[in-house]
């Protein structure tokens, strides 16, 4: 039977503060299994990133749980955060967040290495191989396209082989053609790896790739959706 990776039990977040904050999250729970891709839906200022940013730790909530690979992250200090991220969650942002003095080959290779990866640059040049970039290795992002520098992007998260992938609009910044290959490869990477997938997308080509759809509306799992078969 798959087990659940990722649990949020009564999610709550408010973002800002006194009159300007707002309570992005409010309630939310939700269960994902092991290997299971899903994701998440719903209008712009609905939550999805800011699910996305608490299941990966970037953003610490008001109340209620998250347990991730078994971890609860609630009682644990920012550098145990960022170290647990580190080992166990990968993200691609849409805009790819690429150090631009940094080669493809660095950009993969140097997280690695701070990570105390014992053969960092040999690992980061095989990844960027197994997503096409075998003769990209020492172009600058501002060298590649943005199929190229998502490209770039998978092969950073994927390289420490994480439990979790989590991905924020992936293809959002890229054309309909290159959007598609971005995604194939995403989603053949994933499933060749056992990774469990979690991806906010506007696209519902994209959203229909996955094993599941979960709907969000106003801060809130959207219970009415077709699509939100919400597990937990």
């Amino acid at each position: 039977m798959p087990k659940p990776v990722i649990e949020l039990d009564n999610v709550s977040l408010r973002l800002g503060e006194g009159a300007s904050s707002v309570h992005v999250l409010k309630g939310v729970s939700l269960t994902v299994e092991d290997g299971q891709s899903t994701a998440v839906v719903g209008p712009s200022g609905s939550g999805k990133s800011t699910l996305l940013m608490v299941i990966a730790g970037l953003e610490k909530v008001d109340s209620g749980t998250v347990r991730v690979a078994g971890q609860a992250l609630n009682g644990l200090s920012e550098d145990q955060v960022a170290a647990f991220r580190g080992r166990t969650i990968g993200i691609v942002f849409q805009s790819f967040h690429l150090i631009p003095n940094m080669t493809a080959l660095e950009n993969v290779a140097v997280p690695l290495e701070l990570a105390g990866h014992r053969d960092p640059f040999g690992l980061a040049e095989r990844e960027l191989a197994a997503v096409g970039l075998k003769e990209r290795l020492t172009h600058y992002p501002g060298e590649l396209s943005g199929g190229e520098q998502q490209r770039v992007a998978i092969a950073r998260a994927l390289a420490p082989e994480p439990a979790i992938m989590i991905a924020d609009e992936p293809t959002g910044n890229l054309d309909q053609t290159t959007g598609r290959q971005i995604a194939n490869l995403l989603f053949e990477t994933v499933r060749e790896r056992g990774t469990t997938l979690v991806l906010v997308t506007h696209d519902p080509a994209l959203a229909e790739r996955c094993d599941r759809q979960v709907a969000m509306r106003s801060g809130l799992i959207d219970e009415t959706a077709p699509e939100a078969a919400v597990a937990g």
